[in-house]
């Protein structure tokens, strides 16, 4: 009998694993959904597609490997060089300031990016300047289902879409926990 309570805790910590990684697995699912969208609308547009944060992010292993977690579209857009370094026509810039003019690009493709900016002002910030510089959004963010996303320290937002309408809101202290909600342009 002593192994029973072994057996329960490995049961749900198995359990947990499996959830983990069906959350992964659609979260990835989305992500190569969303960036196919956003490039066929881009193609059908005759416009670039502007990948806002680079297709490295900040995991200098995927840059050795040459393993980007998304495609590379026209122009890649990212605050660090090194989520661009090696693009042919990378960006530095914040996505609260994009250096273009107004509907320059088909469609933009911002993948694990805004839940990082410090307020839901600077996200809608963010997204009004998407807006400006692209006919189209698509957004890819981690799952409030994801552990993983949960316990990362620089994910100051959750940031989720339904259908048109994309969602903010403040993570931390409960006194600022109010959801903002934005209208986007994309399909």
């Amino acid at each position: 009998m002593p192994y029973f309570g072994w057996f329960i805790v490995l049961g749900i910590s198995l359990g947990i694993v499996i959830w983990q990684i069906s959350v992964w697995l659609g979260e990835t699912k989305n992500k190569k959904e969303k960036y196919q969208t956003a490039l066929a609308y881009a193609l059908s547009r005759n416009k670039p597609l502007l990948i806002a944060g680079g297709p490295y992010g900040n995991q200098r292993i995927r840059h050795l490997l040459k393993i980007p977690a998304h495609g590379n579209g026209d122009v890649c857009l990212d605050i660090d060089r090194n989520a661009i370094d090696g693009h042919p026509n990378a960006v530095i810039a914040s996505v609260t300031h994009i250096p273009f003019p107004d509907k320059t690009f088909g469609a933009v493709f911002a993948s694990h990016l805004l839940e990082h900016l410090p307020t839901t002002t600077e996200a809608k910030q963010a997204l009004d300047e998407l807006n400006r510089t692209a006919e189209a959004i698509f957004i890819v963010s981690p799952s409030r289902q994801s552990i993983s996303g949960w316990l990362h320290p620089d994910h100051h937002l959750w940031v989720w879409q339904d259908g048109k309408t994309t969602r903010f809101k403040q993570r931390g202290k409960s006194s600022i926990k109010k959801k903002k909600e934005y209208t986007v342009n994309h399909d």
